[in-house]
């Protein structure tokens, strides 16, 4: 069939056939957008931005620009060539970033930054100081309170401290005979103190006249509450260097944080293409603490849910290798469980990495300091000529001990700190230099095992949910070897009804 033209002539043939021609119509409606923030359901891969299909039309040859991501704000670490690092340990093979979901659920999206709001903090007033004097009525009432629950009198006190035996005593009685402990002038009225005096002394003053008449009695007080904790302070020290010594260990041969620490600067890398955050060898663990904050296009899933799910597919596959497929739906739940397992529990494999975070390098450095001061007290209080025997050779006894004890916990204290300098070098590189507090790599660490956790919780509900629905549309399969809930019945077996039955049951 041919097209007419009109032209001045009349109509003219153009010569073009259109018997061949598909009939014309509307055009057809676009594809729909890809589905978002579902774990389950594969998705497809988001359509390129304009910008870059103008770039992709006018240079068809060069390759397709890689969609544009939410950036992760890390800091990079330069790589030490003069140390063994963290970072030279990672395989390149060992966890592939899924390109498909992490360009669905963090493709870039303007979006205006809300600012934290900082509550107004209330100015700290100092507590005016308050004048506390010996002899006052009320301190001498406090005083007298507290030797009638301490259940002492002051013949039992002055002779342990005449013996230098802290075991009779106890460290709360120590302690509260040092608050109790006078100033020089009140020392002084009450050792002039007569007792033909009109003014009789109360129970508190009477206490402290008979512990001053004790030569350098509060000196003596000092030495052997030093002694009643020294034990308890030097076992304290131990343990806590020796928590501190398995946490470096336990955050260097993790092989599970390693594993995360891999997922985490693979997927950052390709969070930032293109940017000078970019093709990073190594990050700061402060960056760990960010990947909670990058939510997905679905307002749910964060980037640390996204690591998360990658690695429990990974360790799931490692764990149920051996098992059979012969549902692919439970046995990728059971593999999904088998991976969460593994995952959640890396709290308990860096235990003591919660504990180290809990101390501070600087009280641990004054207790030691405490003691090997508490030394030199004892040592001036034997110099003395005042001081009886039987107190001598007390204190001479506990000295032969306790020189020992503080040169082991000191070189214990020195290694620890060595190690903790180590680690943070193993992770940080030269920024480790950096760091205001010895032990942030350890509260780093302990902040973002506790986001972690509430991850894998979420994650594994998540799971849950997403296997339950999958379920729920498929149909309940009859099983065929339960027998039928109403028998069939054989007409053949059933008598046939006479004609006057019918009759008479009619009538």
């Amino acid at each position: 069939m041919e097209i007419f033209q009109e032209s001045s002539n009349g109509f003219e043939s153009s010569g073009q056939d259109l018997r061949n021609q598909p009939p014309a119509g509307p055009p057809p409606p676009p594809p729909p957008p890809p589905p978002v923030g579902y774990w389950e359901r594969r998705v497809r891969k988001p359509p390129i931005s304009t910008t870059a299909q103008k770039c992709d039309a006018s240079d068809k040859n060069e390759e397709t620009p890689r969609l544009k991501l939410k950036p992760l704000h890390w800091d990079k670490v330069r790589a030490s060539s003069d140390r063994a690092m963290v970072w030279d340990q990672l395989k390149s093979s060992s966890f592939q970033v899924n390109e498909e979901m992490i360009e669905t659920l963090f493709g870039c999206s303007t979006s205006s930054a809300v600012p934290k709001e900082t509550g107004k903090q209330n100015p700290v007033v100092p507590s005016p100081k308050m004048e506390n004097r010996v002899l006052d009525p009320k301190k001498s009432q406090n005083i007298a309170i507290s030797l009638r629950a301490l259940n002492v009198t002051k013949e039992e006190v002055c002779e342990a401290l005449l013996e230098g035996n802290a075991e009779s005593l106890g460290v709360e009685l120590l302690e509260t005979l040092l608050k109790m402990a006078p100033s020089k002038e009140e020392e002084i009225k009450l050792k002039q103190h007569k007792d033909d005096s009109p003014v009789k002394l109360g129970p508190a003053e009477n206490f402290l006249k008979a512990v001053l008449e004790i030569p350098f009695a509060f000196k003596r007080v000092e030495a052997i509450l030093y002694i009643a904790n020294f034990d308890s302070e030097i076992s304290y020290l131990k343990k806590a260097f020796e928590t501190i010594e398995a946490a470096c260990e336990e955050l260097r041969s993790c092989r599970l944080f390693l594993k995360l620490l891999e997922a985490v600067l693979k997927t950052g890398n390709r969070m930032n293409v293109g940017t000078y955050r970019g093709d990073a060898h190594a990050f700061k663990l402060d960056s760990l603490l960010k990947l909670a904050d990058i939510k997905g296009t679905d307002g749910e899933t964060t980037l640390l849910h996204f690591v998360v799910q990658e690695i429990i597919r990974a360790e799931g596959s490692r764990l149920s290798s051996t098992k059979t497929q012969d549902n692919t739906l439970r046995v990728d739940l059971e593999c999904k469980k088998l991976g969460l397992k593994v995952v959640a529990g890396l709290g308990g494999e860096l235990g003591n990495i919660k504990k180290a975070a809990a101390m501070d390098s600087e009280v641990l450095s004054s207790y030691v300091s405490k003691l090997a001061c508490g030394i030199g007290k004892i040592t001036d209080i034997l110099r003395l000529n005042n001081s009886s025997k039987q107190f001598q050779e007390a204190m001479s006894e506990f000295l032969k001990k306790a020189e020992d004890e503080i040169i082991e916990v000191q070189a214990r204290e020195s290694v620890a700190l060595s190690l903790v300098k180590e680690i943070t070098e193993y992770f940080h590189g030269n920024s480790a230099k950096e760091e205001a507090h010895p032990f942030r790599i350890f509260m780093v660490v302990r902040d973002f095992l506790s986001i972690l956790d509430r991850v894998c919780k979420e994650v594994g509900k998540a799971n849950e949910r997403s296997f339950a629905s999958s379920v729920c549309q498929f149909p309940v399969p009859v099983n065929p070897t339960l027998p039928p809930l109403f028998p069939k019945i054989n007409k053949a077996t059933i008598p046939e009804s006479s004609d006057d039955e019918s009759s008479s049951s009619s009538s």
